[in-house]
């Protein structure tokens, strides 16, 4: 399969230059993946540099990223103005301190006011729940959530946490959120084979900062 399809090649490092951005994009160009995800700071210069290549490559973005503890009305800033600097997609972290609250209505209140402002822009919301900090059942209501709120992804991790995807994460957010939602497996994958097996567990795409070396890795297995 051509597993690049798959991948938002990333990188989110806080002290990434322009030059590393550069870099990303014109990986992303080499190598076929779906989308460059970049900090909102650096979505104009993505965005741009992709365009003077003539490339299609789509530009995602984070939103309160990556705590997720920022309020409704700066993460809803935040998503408008990334959308403006030509970001098609956002990645938002829900507030995990409401849900472990049990304050459902805040937490799906929060994902649909970003979905709102995404969608009226054409873009998509993939909404990060960060599986490492949640139980099994918050796991299942943080997927019911984002659903109900219309988001287009539920997304495993930040890479920023404890802990990254895993096969059985994926599995269960995508018996939880059905056929029809997107599920992002992010945060630990670095090859072929890892990658392979969350999208037969149910991914439809891949987050990953070493996108070049599951590509390279993808080679090796099929020599």
């Amino acid at each position: 399969m051509d597993i690049a399809k798959y991948i938002d090649h990333t990188n989110l490092k806080p002290y990434a230059s322009a030059e590393d951005i550069k870099k990303l994009c014109d990986e992303a160009i080499e190598y076929g993946f779906y989308a460059v995800c970049v900090n909102p700071y650096r979505v104009r210069l993505a965005k741009g540099y992709l365009s003077e290549k003539g490339s299609d490559i789509k530009v995602a973005s984070v939103i309160g990223f990556p705590l997720g503890a920022t309020s409704t009305e700066v993460k809803v800033f935040e998503a408008k103005k990334a959308l403006e600097d030509g970001a098609d997609e956002l990645d938002m972290v829900i507030n995990l301190g409401a849900l472990k609250d049990k304050d459902y209505e805040y937490v799906k209140n929060d994902i649909a006011e970003v979905v709102k402002a995404a969608h009226e822009k054409g873009a998509k919301v993939k909404v990060i729940i960060e599986t490492c900090y949640l139980t099994e059942e918050e796991k299942v209501k943080a997927c019911e959530l984002a659903k109900e709120a219309s988001a287009d992804f539920v997304k495993t991790s930040t890479g920023f946490g404890t802990g990254g995807a895993t096969v059985e994460d994926v599995k269960l957010m995508r018996k939880v959120v059905g056929p029809e939602m997107g599920v992002k497996a992010a945060g630990g994958i670095h090859a072929y084979e890892q990658a392979l097996a969350m999208i037969e567990a149910g991914a439809t795409r891949i987050g990953a900062s070493r996108g070049v070396q599951i590509i390279e890795s993808a080679r090796g297995v099929g020599k």
